[in-house]
């Protein structure tokens, strides 16, 4: 039984998981970044000793997914432009310390990686690529079981992989970053500056877009062609520079999948020369809205089991 830990941007989600990876109990809370770090994790092991209590188990560990950049070895979390002022900050520390269990942490988007490879649609894959797509774009790329680790063992962001040096300016600084092409609020941002005035915008979201695209709105129609094309783009390069046995979309812009599948795979076959592209299974993540704490719960096994640890 391990306690789980998803830490995002907007809301923090803490569980209890099995061994089959089933969600046992949870709880969700705003994360509420500016009022720091310290208050987040004081509600977090509230929430914690909560599922645990409801549960009725016993912990073994714990394990975090968390928005990034994070250190997976040491628990500090960077600089994460959602969490402000949390730099420092080490939740693995804090909470090991606390329940007195063995803590693992990882980037958000590895946590779901190792939860699809252990548990969904990427089990069974040796060289698997998670990619979710929603107020960012994030991906866990996940090589014979194991997370793979750059230099200084630095998650590889393939969100801000350059498609168009001329494209807009991305929070990571850079222009034409994959993210800032293809993530869901860049849809909205599109749209604006394609519609005529008296187009309704006020709290236009991606999902929005998506419904009007289906009830067959031209603007947003056009604005769905120009998503598939990008993320069509952005998986084309992965193809390439990967070969992946499979790619697993997931995030709250795929729960629109239907709009996009049939052109990513389009562009893909139009891109990729090179590489037995139709060899890659592409298909959507299986876990659901509990992908991120079944995802933080295979980080501990992954971390601790695996390695004999």
């Amino acid at each position: 039984m391990i306690g789980a830990l998803d830490i995002g941007g907007t809301k923090i989600a803490v569980g209890v998981v099995d061994a089959k990876g089933r969600v046992l109990a949870k709880e969700e809370c705003p994360t509420d970044a500016p009022l720091g770090y310290d208050h987040a994790m004081q509600r977090v092991s509230e929430l914690l000793a909560r599922c645990r209590d409801q549960a009725g188990v016993r912990l073994q560990g714990i394990g975090i997914g968390c928005t990034g950049p994070v250190d997976p070895l040491t628990g500090m979390l960077g600089d994460i432009p959602t969490l402000p002022g949390w730099q420092g900050g080490n939740p693995v520390r804090k909470l090991s310390a606390e329940f007195r269990l063995p803590v693992a942490m990882e980037n958000d988007a590895d946590a779901a990686a190792l939860g699809e490879v252990a548990w969904g649609s990427g089990k069974g894959k040796a060289r698997m690529i998670c990619v979710t797509i929603g107020t960012g774009i994030g991906a866990g790329v996940v090589l014979d079981g194991k997370v793979y680790r750059g230099a200084a063992e630095s998650h590889p962001e393939l969100g801000h992989q350059v498609i168009e040096t001329s494209g807009p300016l991305c929070t990571c600084g850079a222009r034409g970053c994959w993210e800032a092409l293809a993530c869901g609020p860049s849809m909205v941002e599109w749209i604006k500056t394609i519609v005529p005035a008296d187009y309704p915008i006020q709290d236009l979201t991606a999902r929005e877009i998506c419904t009007r695209a289906q009830g067959g709105d031209e603007w947003a129609r056009r604005t769905v062609e120009r998503e598939a094309y990008y993320l069509g783009v952005g998986l084309a390069n992965i193809v390439t520079m990967f070969v992946p046995e499979a790619i697993v979309l997931g995030g709250s812009v795929m729960k629109s999948a239907s709009l996009f599948l049939d052109r990513i795979h389009q562009v893909i076959r139009q891109n990729c020369f090179l590489v037995p592209s139709e060899k890659v299974e592409i298909s959507l993540a299986s876990l659901g809205p509990d992908v991120g704490l079944i995802g933080a719960a295979q980080v501990w096994h992954n971390r601790f089991q695996s390695s004999g640890d």
